[in-house]
C-alpha cells in the first residue's frame, strides 16, 4: 500500500541528471579503476574550491581523515585531546588509534554542540592538551569565535570534524576551514555521498602532502618499495572519487531540500507543546543534514514517536548517545554539566530524506500529531 511505503532517515540520492555515472563510466572507459588517477585529484581540487580551502586529500573515510589529522597535529601516546561528548564514536575512535586519551566536553543549548564555557573549564584542569576536536552537529555550527578565541589563547590546535556540516557556513565562512585541519565525510547517508570516503583540508599544503604519503602506506620515492614510516591504507579510489565530483554539482539543491524539510517540521510541529526544534542562530546557514528535536512532556517521549513511526515503515533515531555514557570511554573524563545527557535523553531526529515528497512529510507530521491528540 501507498501509505506504508518506506521514507528514510537519510539515503544516498544521486543527481537527476546522472553526473556521477559520467565520471564512473570515464574511469571505466580509460581502465582507471585503481586507487588515484584524474577523479580524485579532480574531487580534491573542486571539493576545496567548493568551500574555500587551499588543499584536500580524499581518503576512504572521514574517520581516517581525523586519524591523519591527529597524527599531523602531533598526537602520541598518553596526549590528551578534548572532544565533544555528544558525537557519534566516529569523532572519538581516532583518538584511540594514536593511544591518546580523549576529555570529554558538553554541549550547550544554543548550538548543540561544544560548549566553549566547558572548553575554558577543560583547559584550565589540563593545560597541555594536544588537539581540540570540534564537531558541527546535524548540519548546526558550532561557535567558533569563541572556540577559536580559546584555542587560539592556549595555541593548540583545531581540528574541525564537520562530517555532518558540509555546506554549512558560520558567519559566512565553510565549517571546516577555521581550525588548523577539517575533515568532511561522504558515508551512504551525508548530505552528499560517495557511498563510503572523506576528506581532508587545511591550508597547509606540506602537511596535507604528508597525509597523502601516509595514506598511501608511506611508500617512500624508490625504484624498490621502500618504507621510512608507518603507512596506511587510506586513499580514495578512482571509481568512488567520481561518484563524489558528480554529487557536489547538487550540493546546492541538496541543502535547500534539506532546509526545506526543516522549515516544513517546524511550521507544522513547533506549536505542539513541549517541542521544540534544533537551534539555528543568527550566525548560522546550516545544511540542516538532519531535522532534529527536543521534547520536554510528561506524557510523550521520543520513543513514542519513534514507535509510532516506525508502525508506519518510517525511519527516525534518537540524538547521539553521548560518549561519555559510552560503556568503551566511560572511563574518561569528562567536563560539563547534564546538557549532553538531556539532548540525548529528549532528542529525536526525524527523517529528513531528500526524496521525500509533501505527501511523504505530510504522513509523518500528522502522526507524530495524532500523538498530542
Amino acid at each position: 500500500m501507498v501509505e506504508n511505503k518506506k521514507i528514510w532517515l537519510a539515503s544516498p540520492h544521486m543527481s537527476d541528471e546522472g553526473y556521477e555515472q559520467e565520471y564512473v563510466k570515464e574511469a571505466f572507459d580509460t581502465n582507471w579503476i585503481a586507487p588515484l588517477g584524474p577523479n580524485v585529484n579532480g574531487f580534491e581540487k573542486e571539493l576545496a574550491a567548493k568551500v574555500d580551502i587551499e588543499n584536500a586529500a580524499a581518503l576512504i573515510s572521514g574517520s581516517a581523515a581525523i586519524h591523519l589529522a591527529l597524527k599531523l597535529a602531533g598526537v602520541e601516546r598518553n596526549d590528551i585531546v578534548f572532544c565533544p561528548t555528544l558525537t557519534f564514536s566516529a569523532t572519538a575512535n581516532p583518538i584511540m588509534y594514536q593511544s591518546a586519551k580523549p576529555v570529554f566536553i558538553d554541549s550547550d543549548y544554543k548550538t548543540w554542540n561544544m560548549d566553549p564555557g566547558a572548553l575554558e573549564e577543560a583547559f584550565k584542569k589540563y593545560p597541555n592538551v594536544k588537539a581540540v576536536l570540534v564537531v558541527h552537529l546535524y548540519g548546526l555550527s558550532a561557535d567558533m569565535d569563541k572556540i577559536m578565541q580559546i584555542c587560539n589563547r592556549y595555541n593548540v590546535p583545531v581540528i574541525e570534524d564537520a562530517a555532518e556540516s558540509l555546506g554549512t557556513k558560520y558567519k559566512g565562512k565553510y565549517t571546516g576551514t577555521f581550525g588548523k585541519y577539517g575533515i568532511y565525510s561522504f558515508n551512504g547517508n551525508k548530505i552528499i555521498t560517495t557511498s563510503g570516503g572523506g576528506m581532508l583540508v587545511s591550508n597547509d599544503e606540506e602537511k596535507i602532502k604528508k597525509a597523502r604519503f601516509w595514506a598511501t602506506q608511506s611508500r617512500d620515492k624508490a625504484r624498490h618499495y621502500q618504507h621510512s614510516e608507518l603507512g596506511f591504507n587510506y586513499r580514495m579510489s578512482n571509481i568512488v572519487a567520481g561518484i563524489g565530483r558528480g554529487q557536489l554539482k547538487v550540493l546546492g539543491r541538496r541543502i535547500e531540500k534539506k532546509k526545506y524539510i526543516f522549515e516544513f517540521y517546524k511550521k507544522e510541529l513547533g506549536n505542539l507543546k513541549g517541542l521544540k526544534m534544533m537551534p539555528v542562530n543568527e550566525w548560522d546557514s546550516p545544511n540542516y543534514w538532519l531535522s532534529c528535536l527536543t521534547i520536554e512532556s510528561k506524557d510523550i517521549k521520543p520513543i513514542n514517536i519513534m514507535e509510532a513511526l516506525e508502525k508506519e515503515n518510517i525511519e527516525s533515531r534518537p540524538v547521539w548517545k553521548p560518549m561519555h555514557m559510552q560503556p568503551f570511554f566511560k572511563k574518561y573524563d569528562y567536563v560539563g554539566s547534564d546538557v549532553s545527557e538531556k539532548l540525548f535523553e529528549n532528542g529525536l531526529c526525524l527523517p529528513s530524506d531528500t526524496k521525500m515528497t509533501n505527501e511523504d512529510l505530510g504522513r509523518i507530521v500528522n502522526i507524530i500529531k495524532s500523538l498530542w491528540e
